[in-house]
This record gives structure tokens, sequence and C-alpha cells, in this order.
């Protein structure tokens, strides 16, 4: 393709997700290694790299007299020409080595250090070529290598920008499937393999949806879920409302440096007000007795395990709703800076990972995205706390009898 018939000696491949980068490189790399040349693919992690290893043992193996070291990660072609595989996750391992050619895999994701003092020197003496891929993260060192490219005058640098919808073998209609189910954002830089300045951040036009009014107590005809993130020593455990009728938040509590018995006193003061037909409460750690607690006491409570899987199935269906003007939040000064400041970065796994910036919480995003991930209507009897108490008075057992 054009990416391996080009003449110039610095490749930029920004890449879609599936677009077929693993199956490039490693036919760039195999013919430099015919030719005799000596070939790495560098990768940010071992794990990662083990990708682009079996597809460079795929085709070695069909060369007759190819030796395969596994425990090296190295193909050896009967000329003498060899690629191996090796890790970026320690630069000055990289060092020492003469390179005809390097291909950089997940490059957004390898420390430029790994470039600009390990393998950029080990091309010098052979006048060696780099082949750059990635998916985009952001405007990184690997943007600025994009960035080269738009350089009419420096011939040594070329570019190119490989949408998934590239690769003929995917079905038009998956990227589309894609397409709705994602963020905007999300959409963008791994399928479009756009460049994005803000390429961190999670939820767009959250001022937008900040239009909500709080209330007192539930309205007629209304249903309502609450989402619940409990707090962890100096985190804060906060409570979202929703209406789910019309899609708006009604009320937001946090609080921190309490004890269980008065969080647990607390959610069900909020419950009496609004009676909603759910509650949805994170069940990792220390949130699993507390719900056995809110269990035995009959409310409606589902446990939400949060993994990476289940976290951005949800987080995406938040992100959707701002984008789509879906729901309506209260200007809550916190919840709209912890929004605004949530972060995705995608791992070299491919997994994104979503969090708050290192200092900062994110206490009530996860209670707002627990309630918006309501689940169907509670076939659940609630029995009423004032009839079964979480926090019995004292000399009285759990279900108000002395």
């Amino acid at each position: 393709m054009e990416v391996a018939r080009s003449p110039a000696r610095f490749k930029v491949a920004a890449c879609g997700r599936r677009w077929g980068k693993t199956r490039l490189g490693s036919v760039m790399c195999a013919k430099v290694a015919a030719d005799g040349g000596r070939a790495w693919w560098v990768a940010p992690t071992y794990k990662v790299a083990q990708v682009g290893w079996r597809q460079i043992k795929r085709l070695a193996l069909q060369v007759p007299g190819m030796d395969i070291n596994k425990a090296e990660l190295r193909a050896t072609f009967p000329n003498g020409g060899e690629i191996q595989v090796r890790s970026a996750s320690d630069p000055d391992s990289l060092r020492g080595e003469g390179l005809d050619f390097v291909v950089m895999d997940e490059c957004a994701f390898i420390h430029v250090d790994a470039w600009q003092e390990a393998l950029r020197p080990a091309l010098s003496d052979r006048k060696g070529r780099a082949l750059f891929i990635s998916t985009p993260k952001g405007r990184n060192w690997f943007w600025r290598n994009w960035q080269r490219c738009l350089d009419d005058h420096d011939h040594e640098w070329q570019g190119w920008q490989l949408p998934t919808a590239d690769n003929p073998f995917i079905d038009p209609a998956e990227i589309e499937a894609a397409r709705s189910m994602l963020p905007e954002r999300i959409y963008e830089q791994e399928y479009l393999a756009q460049f994005l300045d803000d390429a961190g951040g999670v939820f767009r036009r959250v001022l937008d949806a900040a239009t909500a009014e709080e209330q007192d107590g539930a309205t007629g005809g209304r249903e309502y879920v609450f989402g619940v993130d409990w707090g962890r020593s100096n985190d804060y455990t906060a409570i979202a409302v929703l209406d789910v009728t019309a899609s708006q938040m009604v009320a937001l509590d946090r609080f921190n440096q309490i004890d269980y018995s008065l969080q647990l006193a607390r959610l069900t003061a909020l419950y009496e007000r609004f009676r909603p037909r759910a509650i949805v409460a994170e069940a990792n750690s220390m949130g699993q007795p507390l719900i056995e607690q809110l269990t035995a006491a009959g409310l409606p409570v589902v446990p939400f395990t949060t993994t990476n899987a289940s976290k951005q199935i949800a987080v995406d269906a938040l992100a959707l709703a701002f984008e789509r003007g879906q729901l309506r939040i209260l200007p809550d000064p916190t919840l709209i800076a912890e929004l605004q400041a949530y972060e995705a970065e995608r791992l070299p796994s491919g997994m994104l990972r979503y969090g708050a910036p290192e200092g900062m919480h994110d206490d009530t995003v996860m209670a707002t995205m627990l309630a918006w991930h309501n689940p169907a209507p509670a076939v659940v009897e609630v029995t009423s706390y004032v009839q079964r108490n979480i926090v019995p008075r004292p000399g009285q057992r759990r279900g108000g009898r002395r």
C-alpha cells in the first residue's frame, strides 16, 4: 500500500482501531529482514508487543530455514536478516544496537525518551528508517511527529490518517453501530484517528445541562432512581437523585468523615423523601456490607460491581446523554467541576481507564453515572424504613421490635 511504497524515511500513520496497522508494520519489517537488514518492533510493553510478535512469527514461518527464537522474540532469516520484538518500558534497554528499520507500535503510549535517546541514534550509522503507528492519544509527541509531516519542505517525513472505515474487512454497519453507541470524542479518536486537543475530557456540554432545579421530595406520577458512590477514608460519599420520568437530577448529597451508620441514616432519609424505584449502589469493597444492610431493611437496592468493562459502558452512556441533551443536572459547582475534569485514558492494551485527575475527586460523577445507568423497575416490595429501621434505637432490634 501507499505507506509501504512511500520513499519517506520517517513515516507516521495515525490509525483507527482495527485498521490493520499490525499487519502493515510486520510486512515492512519482514521486507527489511528479507533483504538482510535488522529490524525492531518496539511496543509500550511486552504484553502489547506480543500482538506484533504473533503476526511477525506467522510471516516468518512461511520462509524455509527461518530460525525462530521464542524466548528472545527474534526471527532470523537464512540470509542473516532479523526481526526482534522489544519493549519500550525501559528506554535504556534499547541502547547499543544499530538498526535498519524500527516500528514503534502504539507509540502514542511510549515515552519520547525511547525515540530520542535510544532508537533515533540507533538508526544513524545505517541511515535506518522508522514507522510510527498508533491510535492518537491527544497531542503528545506522536502528534508532533504528525505535525512535522505537514511541512511540504521536509521530504524525510510523511504522514497518513487512516480511519477504521478504510479497512475493507470491517463491516460498515459495525462502524455505524459504534458511532451511535460511543461518545463523540471517543469515536473521533478511536475510529476516525483524530488528534483531539481535549483528548482526556469525557463529558461535553455539561454547562448546557446544568439547568435542573432542586426538589424537596417526590412529585406525584414521577419515578426516581438513586445512584450511590460510597466514600472511603478521606473520600466522599455521594448520592444522586434522578427523576427518570423527566430525565433530570433533583437532589444531590455529598459528605465525608462520618461513620457508616450515619451514612445509612442519611441515605434512608432521602429514601423516605423520594421513594425511588431503585437505589443503584456500588458493590465493590465496603459497599457490599452496606448494601446487605439496606437490603435487609427492605430498600430496593441494585448492586453495581465496578470493573473496567462495566464502568466504560456506564460512563459512555452518561457522556452520550450530555451530548444529546437527554439529561439535566443541578448547577452544583462540585458536580460541574468533577464532570468537566473527568478523564479517559486509553491503555496500551486498548482498554479505556476512566477517573478523576490526580488530586481530585469523582464521587458525584460516579453517583450520577450509577443513577443514569438505572435498571428496569425493581421487582421488590419496599417495606417502609420506619417499619424496618436500619439504625435501630438503643435496645431495639432490626425490624422495629423491642
